[in-house]
C-alpha cells in the first residue's frame, strides 16, 4: 500500500505544528516565573542595601517617581530615624506578592507589591511592604514602608 506524499507531508506538518504549540506552552510560565525571580531579586538586592545603611544609594537606585518625592537627604533621614533603630534584620520571609497595572497616584504601570513578615534585632515581628515599578525594563523601588 502506498500513502501519498502530500498526505504524508500533512502529518509531518501537524505533527511538528503539535510540538511546537507543546514547547511553547511549557516555555510560557518559566518565562513568567523568570520575570518573577528578577522583580523579588531587585527587591532583595535593594533591602540589602537598606539593610547595609547604604541609604543614599538605595535612593539612587529608586525609580524617579520615587525620586520625586523625597530626596536623598530626606530619605536618609527618614530610613535612619525608622530603620535604623531595629537593628540587624534576623529574617525576611515574603508573606504577599502581587501585580498591579494601578496604584492610587501613580501613573499606570506595570508594579509588584511585595509584604514581608522581618525580624529585627531590636523589634521581633515587623511587616515590610515593599513597592517596585518597572522602569525601562529593570524593577526600581517606589514605595518602602516599615510596621
Amino acid at each position: 500500500m502506498r500513502i501519498p506524499i502530500a498526505y504524508m507531508n500533512e502529518i509531518m506538518l501537524e505533527r511538528t505544528m503539535k510540538k511546537l504549540i507543546l514547547t511553547i506552552l511549557l516555555l510560557l510560565p518559566g518565562l513568567s516565573l523568570a520575570d518573577d525571580d528578577r522583580a523579588l531579586a531587585s527587591v532583595t538586592a535593594w533591602l540589602q542595601l537598606v539593610d547595609s545603611g547604604a541609604y543614599a544609594q538605595s535612593w539612587e537606585q529608586s525609580a524617579p517617581m520615587f525620586q520625586q518625592q523625597i530626596s536623598s537627604e530626606g530619605w536618609r533621614a527618614a530610613l535612619k530615624s525608622v530603620r535604623q533603630p531595629l537593628g540587624s534584620v534576623i529574617s525576611r520571609d515574603v508573606e504577599s506578592r502581587s501585580e498591579h497595572n494601578t496604584l492610587p497616584g501613580a501613573p499606570d504601570g506595570e508594579y509588584v507589591v511585595v509584604t514581608m513578615a522581618s525580624s529585627f534585632e531590636h523589634k521581633a515581628r515587623a511587616t515590610e511592604t515593599i513597592t517596585f515599578a518597572r522602569v525601562g525594563g529593570e524593577w526600581r523601588a517606589v514605595g518602602y514602608f516599615i510596621k
